[in-house]
């Protein structure tokens, strides 16, 4: 047993000892609790059409599986909008493709401080938790009303303008608080990246998990795929 020089337990140091010990542990799961919120997705979207593991929102029923990783900042992506999407359209309306949208935020830097890409992506797995209906008709929109580089991008005001076009009326709460922005940022870090890319990059685009390399020909290399 511990005592002091008088021959008595000395509370006085068990006591602060213990406190200490007590401390210390707080300190523990605090670490450990701040070190999951850093890495952890936050609010991840709820719905039927989003996978909260993957971040894909699916579109259609088909067997083959088209996955695009985007940012509704890059212009290459707009470009495969405007020379895919009809095509794309067409094997959702047909049953031949389940189409994967995963809103991905890598160009935050190119809108002067406003995070457009995140804000975008957020808007976009927020219209999808309001409305199957309103992804794509909203997904449209972004492309056909996409900001340039190095603007501020477009304000939580129009994407709540387009939510409502779309048919997302009830998203306006959900853009605003930009509810599920950490979720994004989480899911643009699981990006695939094809060897040698260096790097993750917008379009990308997969046809049942493998890498597409695109020639502008949308029958070659979506419909002539699905055919093989």
């Amino acid at each position: 047993m511990m005592a002091g020089s008088n021959g008595r337990t000395n509370w006085v140091a068990i006591w602060i000892s213990a406190a200490v010990v007590v401390v210390l542990v707080v300190i523990g799961v605090l670490v450990v609790w701040m070190n999951n919120q850093a890495t952890s997705g936050g609010d991840a979207p709820q719905a039927g059409n989003i996978d909260a593991e993957t971040g894909a929102i699916s579109i259609g029923d088909g067997d083959d599986v088209l996955s695009e990783y985007l940012d509704f900042m890059c212009p290459v992506c707009n470009q495969f909008h405007q020379v895919y999407g009809d095509t794309i359209r067409g094997l959702i309306d047909d049953g031949s493709i389940t189409f994967d949208i995963h809103p991905i935020a890598i160009l935050d830097a190119k809108s002067q401080g406003t995070e457009y890409s995140t804000r975008a992506a957020n808007a976009m797995y927020c219209v999808a938790e309001e409305s199957e209906d309103a992804v794509l008709p909203f997904y449209d929109l972004l492309f056909e009303n996409q900001p340039q580089e190095t603007t501020p991008g477009l304000t939580d005001e129009q994407l709540i303008e387009f939510a409502g076009q779309a048919g997302a009326e009830g998203a306006a709460d959900c853009i605003t608080d930009g509810t599920h922005s950490r979720f994004v940022s989480m899911i643009t870090e699981k990006t695939p990246v094809p060897e040698g890319a260096g790097g993750i990059g917008t379009p990308t685009v997969l046809l049942n998990g493998e890498f597409l390399q695109l020639t502008g020909d949308p029958e070659a290399d979506l419909v002539g795929r699905l055919a093989g």
